[in-house]
């Protein structure tokens, strides 16, 4: 029973060792008795699954044993991805669970669970489901399992959302490198349904994806970033095991850090489609969206590390684009999870309605800005969970690092350092799950960069 715990974005472990049918079960009772006390009986719960190894086989056990409880389950009749489950719980009044590991190796599998909100689940709740797992329910009811597709209602409304119109007439070539991922079907899928060409690799799932990480990280894209620099005038878009991120890569073969993307999309969603209201981005996000926002005169909400802040934040702020530095975004008007298909999207989006290359549009934003930014992360793993707070300790009372002099320090999630040079930061956080620091260093040189993680 220890082995569980959920963390910021639900329960995650290795399959046929602690990810295994008598695990699975205790948590569905948990989800089961949550929702039953919180909604009752007639609220319906729909449950989806990513390409892993026995995602589907334990989403079916997790189904039955919900409509043994007597609700009504509506169970993906595909692989499903994750940001795709959460605009129906919304769109269906549902909560939903989704079996998925996102971007975790090989492996693993997890259970999310999804409120009707469509965001991932609050600590409130998270704790709530914990509780249950060691609180007895049992059947109240009769219910029923049905298999459903998910996927007609996402695309009529990502087609209120783009102009797929504009986008065809890009003139650009899109490669989509699917990565053995549950967005298979899906953003292909919509490019189809419109005209717009493109190429693909890894166009099938595989449990084992094909050797490497679901995760749209460099070092995972290198035959994406090759067939980029062999096919002239192309851009490159992935996403992760369950696409809720996103992975672009530019005309030139190179990774475009969501950190730009979040800074083009706030630009182009107030520029072309006429959005108000703030940004929300995370803390350990870079100082480059607070740089455009101040520009735009956009007010800053700054939340802790984890989308699960981030979809709180934007379920309270409304605003016009939520983001973190991890690869995860949503906009107004959409879910307050985050969705790599919609991501990848709207950056075709902005690159129709501005008629310029990725690679333009980045040199735009600098030129706005003023400056470059540089960030880079270490993880550093510690001994004991014991050794986290002295070392917490430690940073809150730093006047300086090295050369660098404190100039401000914010506490919102770990220690954060402002530098007195105004561009300079770093921020030390624990992982939350394992005696381990991750450390974000941000400058805007990389002579800078380089020196405060020397120090560190």
């Amino acid at each position: 029973m220890d082995s569980i715990k959920f963390g910021t974005d639900g329960w995650r472990a290795v399959v046929g060792k602690d990810f295994n049918s008598e695990n699975v079960e205790r948590v569905t009772k948990a989800i089961g008795k949550y929702v039953f006390d919180n909604f009752g009986l007639h609220k319906q719960i729909i449950i989806g699954f990513d390409p892993r190894n026995k995602a589907e086989e334990f989403a079916l056990q997790t189904a039955n044993q919900l409509a043994g409880y007597g609700f009504n389950i509506l169970l993906s009749d595909k692989v499903l991805p994750t940001p795709i489950l959460a605009y129906s719980a919304k769109h269906l009044n549902a909560c939903a669970v989704m079996f998925t590991a996102s971007h975790n190796p090989p492996e693993y599998l997890g259970i999310k669970f999804i409120p009707d909100y469509a965001g991932p689940a609050t600590s409130q709740i998270t704790d709530e489901l914990m509780i249950n797992l060691y609180v007895p329910f049992h059947e109240v009811g009769k219910g029923t399992v049905q298999r459903y597709n998910f996927k007609p209602d996402y695309f009529k409304h990502i087609e209120k959302i783009i102009d797929f119109e504009k986008i065809k007439k890009l003139d650009k070539n899109i490669i989509f490198d699917g990565l053995y991922a549950a967005s298979i079907g899906y953003f292909d899928k919509l490019l189809d349904i419109h005209g717009i060409k493109y190429e693909s690799l890894h166009m099938f799932h595989d449990v084992n994806f094909g050797g490497g990480m679901p995760e749209p990280k460099p070092k995972y894209l290198k035959e994406l970033i090759e067939k980029v620099k062999q096919t002239s005038n192309s851009v490159g878009f992935a996403n992760d095991g369950d696409s809720d991120r996103f992975g672009v890569i530019n005309e030139n073969g190179e990774y475009v850090s969501p950190n730009e993307i979040i800074a083009i999309l706030l630009i182009h969603l107030i520029k072309n489609k006429g959005f108000k209201g703030p940004l929300v981005k995370t803390v350990g996000a870079s100082s480059l969206l607070n740089e455009v926002a101040e520009k735009l005169n956009v007010e800053v909400i700054e939340t802790a590390v984890g989308f699960k802040h981030v979809g709180e934040a934007m379920r309270k702020y409304n605003p016009i684009i939520g983001g973190e530095e991890s690869g995860g975004l949503s906009i107004q008007g959409h879910i307050p999870e985050k969705d790599g298909i919609l991501a990848n999207l709207l950056i075709l989006e902005v690159m129709a309605f501005e008629n310029k290359s990725l690679v333009e549009l980045q040199r735009s934003l600098y030129d706005f800005v003023g400056c470059k930014f540089y960030n880079d992360r270490i993880d550093k793993r510690l001994e004991n969970f014991d050794e986290i707070s002295k070392i917490l300790e430690e940073y809150k009372n730093k006047n300086s690092v090295g050369d660098f002099k404190v100039k401000d320090i914010n506490t919102k999630d770990g220690v954060k350092l402002y530098f007195d040079d105004g561009k300079s930061w770093m921020l030390v956080r624990p992982s939350g799950t394992e005696p381990l620091l991750r450390i974000y260093f941000e400058s805007d040189s990389l002579e800078k960069l380089n020196e405060l993680k020397k120090t560190i």
